[in-house]
Order: C-alpha cells, then structure tokens, then sequence
C-alpha cells in the first residue's frame, strides 16, 4: 500500500488543454458522477470559468488501478507562475502538456524550467490531436528537441475526447517515483502548507503535503513560522470538493482545517507539526519570498468601504500569498492602498475578485515599478510612488527592474516583433530557432532573447505583440536585475498649485509628451473658472509644458441700456481687476473631478 501513491502535476503555457485534461482523468477515475460533470471542474472561480484560463491552483485526489493519485492543477498564465512553483514542491513528476495545433510556447518552456530545477521526472503529452489543424509529428520533433527524449516516450492524446488518457495514467504509475516520505512515516510530522483559503465557518483551511509522520483530526498542531497554535478539527483530501479522512499520512498531499481566525496566523510555506513535537524537528525549507514587480495604488470608491477593502485583502492575501499591500494616502483619491503584484493581469483579476466575492468596487492608480534610488552619503531605498521620489540633487543614480524577455513566434513576424521591442528600449541578446520536423507546417519558430525594462511590458505590450504576430506570438519575462535609468519626476500644477495625486515617474526623454498630454487632459475636464487656470507640468522648477484654461466670462454690461461709453468700460476694467484679485486668492480652489484622474491614469 505504501507504494500506491503518486503525486504530479500538469504544466503547460495557457490553453493547451490542462483543466480539459483534468477533467478527463476526473471522468475516467470514476471520481465525479458522470450527472455532475461539466467542463473546467476544477476551475472553482466563476472568473476562472469566464476567463477560460486557471488562476488559482487546484489539488484533487483520484484512483486508478488501486493507486492514489494526487493531482495539482496548475495556472498557464506568466502572471501566475508563482502558483506553478508551489505546486511542483508537493510532486514528484509533471504532464508536460503542448498543443498539438501550436507546439512549444513561452510558459512551455518557463515551466519546464520549473519543473527540471526541482529534478521531477517530465512525463511528454501532445495534446488537441483531434483537430484539423493539428500537426503531431511536427510538435513531437520539437519536444524531442527540447527533451532530448525519443518519439515513442511521448504521449499523444486528446483531452476533449479523451483519446489516450489512460496511456497518460499509465505512465504516471510506470514513471513517477513513490513520495521517498514513505519510508519515514514513524518520525514526527512536518508538512508542508503549499496553499489555503478561508471559511466563514471554519477559519483558515490549509492545504498541506504530509512529508513526515501524520496528521489525524483532533491534534494540537503548530505552525512554526508564525508560533500559530490550533487544533486539527478536521483532516481529509479533496476529491474535488472536501472529504473527510481522519488522518493523512507521509507521503499524502489533502487539507486540514485549522480553525485559526486570524488569516495572517498561516502563511504559504510554513512547516505545519504537533504542538508536542516543535523542539523534536527542523523547519522546511518552504518557498522563496515572492517579489512583486508591478505597484498600484487600490482605493476604495466609497471612503466608507476602506475597513471592509482591508478585511477583503487579508482574506485574499491567505488565498493569494504573492499580493503585497500598504496603507497609502492620496489627496484625490483619499485612504486606501499600494499592492504589489506580479503583473498587469494579476492586478486585473484582484480588482475582479474584490467585486465579485465582496461586492467591493475600487479605483485602481496606472501601474508601475519600484525603483531603487542611491542617495548621496546613504544607503540605497526602493521607491514606488512619484511622491516618495527624491529630487535629483539629492541622488547619485536611480535604477530600474529589468527583465528576460522571451517571445516565441514565426520567422514571417521577426522585423515587426524586433522593431516594437527595440522602441520599449528593449536589448536584443539572441535568437533560437525551434525547428519543425514536416513541410506542411511551414516556417520554422524562432525564440527571441531581449533584456527589456520592466516598465515598457506593464501597458498594452501582451496586446502589441499578438497584433504584430497575428496572434502567433507568445510571451515569457522573468525579473533579471535592477540598471541604471534616466527618470526624473514629472510635476503637475493647476492654478499654479502642485497636485502631489497627479505627479508621475517618466523617463527624460518622454517627459514633454507626457506632460503635454496630462495637461491637454486638464483643460478637456477641468470646469472653467471665474478667472484664468494655468495647467503645468514641471520637472523641478523648469516647466515643460502649458495650457491656459480661459475664465468663465459674465456678461456684466447687460443691465446697461445707452448711456456713455465709459460706464461700459468702467464696468469691464472692475471685471478685470477681480478676477486678478480671484487668481492670487482663488488658486487653492481649483477641483479635479474624479473622472480628470481617471483619463489621466488611462492616457
């Protein structure tokens, strides 16, 4: 029996079929009836089932042929690779699922790289032979490329028919080793908690791989990075939804329900024991701190909403360990928050999830970096907002997050590919050729190598790329190191009064047509005044760009019916000296309106 167990998990770049996949082996297990099947099971978002793509990992544990399997569902999304990692530390082999439609794609091959640097064994599957486009021979030549492995080791299989499923099943109990924890299942438990989420009813449910000793229902438990105490009120594995099992032994991956009420008490990573064995054992080495490369500020529309945006972005910081958050303060926008996040569309679907699952609707700032300032005579600090940017007597150098960029796409698209790159100042570094293995597919596949800043990815670069390709291209970055950048901070004033809310980071070279468009922006939405508005952008004390927003102008004469000439001028003169006298005493009371800010933070 011990050696009935095998743990994995499916890899692949999105959309090549990993949760149709699932559902399969879900289908051909027996584990859900066949009246409650329906597509993306384990995709238990309604975001995730809209989407089409898998946000959140998903663990299930199935049997076939007397064997336990434990199956991870992982993310395909960039984004999200922090998910994928997780994963791979509670298995011991991966699906390496490509489409056969497509071949090898970035996440393909940022996956794979995952996976190899945690020595799994990699289990070969072509995927989507079904289709008419689909070229198997090709796809398997690239994997066989890659892999240095032979045809006959890869699977061909069709997830949505569910042809070749079972040879997938098979291999995994041929190939994947047993949990080597086996062996230890007297020593004292330790398990790894490599997820969780939280019940209104329960608290915090961790969902854990047992790696020694085990764990039964009713325990005294302790989590030793956070000195956590509890009780196990219950133990079971999801298969999908939550089965009670009393125990979970070495080896086996499942949850317990831990009753903490306290989200921060249970952190991703952390070593999960008996509250009686704590001097007895050593910690897991647990996960790296993840780093976030994308800042937003988070505000909640109502100022009424602050308390209830904080409880809602603790709850989702347990389910979500790579969210970051601070409290932060805007003029415009009032209290609220800078979150950290791993990318553009993990900040997207934070937004999404903060309105669905607690009705909570906010105002997210434009993203951008944190940069690294190296002051004079002092140590160096990170910077993420314009108004913590220190002038620039004060700094011997500023430095920028770079990253290593990957671009998979046909040879056709090169020239457009590497134009748009080199004009978000992107390094050209090399290109790989992925060649194909039969005419009939066409031109061969090239990867791209760039060392890019990571600025220029953060807006519409996802969206630039598949227009140039035709939607053939794929994209992979992964954060290399911080380089030296010429950035200054951009200045916005209204009526001669700087807006700290409106101030931004821009490079030198950009700043005119930057500030030129912010200050267009201002004079499209500003309400006129009853004297002249000055709109600038600054850098400094220099200004870069203007506009005047004319007075509003009352038609003082009106009550005039002849008479002399200079009555009317006198009346006009007493206009004009007010309104100077309004411009030198009114200038504080010029109001943005919110929806100025909104066009600005999506110019």
């Amino acid at each position: 029996m011990d050696n009935l167990i095998r743990n994995f998990s499916i890899i692949a770049h999105i959309d090549h079929g990993k949760s149709t996949l699932s559902d399969r082996i879900l289908e051909l297990t027996k584990t859900i009836e066949d009246r409650k099947m329906k597509d993306q099971v384990l995709d238990r978002m309604d975001l995730e089932r809209e989407r089409g793509i898998t946000i959140k990992l998903q663990p299930v544990t199935v049997h076939y042929k007397g064997y336990a399997f434990n199956l991870i569902d992982t993310p395909g999304h960039v984004d999200f690779s922090y998910e994928v990692s997780r994963s791979l530390a509670a298995v011991e082999g991966v699906i390496l699922l490509v489409d056969a439609t497509q071949g090898i794609q970035a996440q393909t091959l940022a996956n794979l790289y995952l996976a190899m640097e945690q020595d799994l064994v990699i289990i070969p599957v072509v995927n989507k032979i079904d289709l008419p486009a689909a070229d198997v021979d090709a796809v398997k030549q690239e994997i066989m490329n890659l892999l240095g492995c032979s045809g006959k080791d890869i699977i061909a299989t069709s997830s949505k028919t569910g042809e070749g499923v079972g040879k997938v099943l098979d291999a995994i109990i041929d190939e994947v080793p047993a949990p080597v924890a086996l062996k230890r299942r007297n020593n004292h438990l330790r398990a790894l908690i490599f997820d969780s989420n939280y019940d209104i009813y329960r608290g915090v449910m961790a969902y854990i791989r047992v790696v020694d000793g085990e764990i039964r229902t009713g325990q005294r438990l302790k989590l030793l990075a956070t000195d956590a105490k509890s009780e196990a009120l219950d133990v079971g594995v999801a298969a999908p939804d939550y089965k009670s099992m009393g125990k979970l032994k070495a080896g086996e991956v499942g949850y317990v329900v831990t009753n903490l009420k306290e989200v921060s008490e249970c952190k991703i990573g952390d070593t999960l024991t008996l509250e009686k064995s704590v001097d007895k054992i050593n910690q897991l080495k647990g996960y790296e701190e993840v780093k976030p490369m994308v800042y937003a500020g988070i505000f909640p529309k109502s100022g009424e909403d602050l308390q209830s945006l904080r409880d809602a972005m603790d709850k989702l910081n347990l389910n979500d360990a790579s969210l970051v958050f601070e409290p932060e303060h805007s003029d415009s926008l009032g209290f609220g928050f800078r979150c950290g996040f791993l990318g553009v569309l993990h900040l997207e679907i934070f937004r999404e999830r903060l309105k669905r699952e607690y009705g909570l609707d906010v105002l997210a700032t434009i993203p951008s970096v944190a940069y690294k300032v190296h002051p004079k005579n002092k140590d160096a600090f990170f910077v993420r907002t314009p108004q913590q940017f220190p002038s620039q007597a004060d700094t011997t150098k500023i430095e920028e997050p770079w990253v290593n960029l990957e671009v998979i796409v046909p040879q056709t698209y090169i020239g457009g590919i590497m134009e748009f790159v080199q004009k978000r100042r992107g390094v050209y570094k090399n290109t790989e050729y992925i060649f194909t293995a039969t005419k009939d597919r066409g031109e061969p596949r090239v990867i791209l190598h760039y060392k890019m800043p990571m600025a220029g990815v953060l807006t519409d670069f996802y969206e630039k790329i598949k227009s140039i390709s035709s939607g053939y291209a794929s994209v992979n970055y992964e954060l290399s190191d911080y380089n030296q950048a010429d950035v200054v901070k951009m200045d916005i004033l209204v009526a001669e009064q700087r807006v700290e809310s409106l101030s931004s980071i821009v490079y030198s070279n950009e700043a005119f047509q930057e500030g030129k468009k912010i200050v267009k922006i201002l004079k499209e939405t500003l309400s006129k005044q009853m004297f002249e508005v000055k709109l600038q952008a600054a850098i400094g004390g220099k200004i870069i760009a203007a506009e005047k927003l004319s007075a509003m102008r009352k038609d003082v004469t009106a009550k005039l019916y002849g008479g002399d000439v200079t009555r009317k001028r006198k009346l006009l003169e007493k206009q004009k000296q007010g309104k100077k006298k309004m411009m030198k005493e009114g200038n504080a009371n010029v109001d943005i309106p919110p929806e100025a800010f909104v066009r600005i933070l999506r110019r």
